[in-house]
């Protein structure tokens, strides 16, 4: 049976102690919170790729899009979960229930050959799906770049990137005429 602290009242007779002890209460709480800081970050993607940093406007984002990662040595990761390049349509098709505007995010190591981003978004793009998008991450302080528009540095953001105009640039000659 637990122990019941008592005190002595002013007439001499012990009563129970009605106060609440909440210094352990406090401890554990906080032991809790900075578990649990340090393992938030940890959860957001487990898939470790060193995405290389361009100059781009971040684009809005209207649902949880789904994101396939490419590694240094070439794997592909759905979601997290290794896939096969030949299986990733029809994995990104059951995920998506076969809504083909459904937005994807590719992230590619920049330690990866073109070849082989083109390979997996063309995959992707001939599987009927419209909206893929390849992430970047945005340059730091200091790298003749504009700072940040979301998100703090070394976080990523999916961006598009600049198109070049169409127009001629100016000082080169337009066609001859007659």
């Amino acid at each position: 049976m637990a122990a019941v602290q008592l005190r002595r009242s002013h007439r001499g007779r012990y009563q129970p102690m009605a106060d609440i002890n909440v210094t352990p209460m406090v401890d554990v709480m906080l032991v809790l919170l900075v578990i649990f800081m340090v393992t938030a970050p940890l959860l957001t993607s487990s898939v470790n790729v060193d995405l290389p940093q361009a100059n781009a406007t971040p684009i809005n984002q209207d649902a949880e899009p789904l994101q396939v990662s490419v590694t240094a040595n070439g794997q592909v990761y759905l979601m997290n979960e290794q896939v096969h390049l030949a299986d990733l349509v029809a994995k990104l098709q059951a995920i998506s229930q076969n809504h083909q505007d459904r937005r994807i995010f590719v992230r590619g190591d920049q330690a990866n050959t073109y070849g082989r981003m083109m390979q997996v978004m063309a995959t992707i793009i001939q599987g009927g799906f419209t909206k893929v998008s390849l992430l970047t991450q945005q340059p730091g302080p200091g790298a003749n770049a504009s700072p940040p528009a979301a998100g703090a540095p070394g976080v990523s953001v999916p961006t598009v990137p600049a198109v070049p105009s169409a127009a001629p640039a100016a000082g080169t000659a337009g066609p001859a005429k007659r």
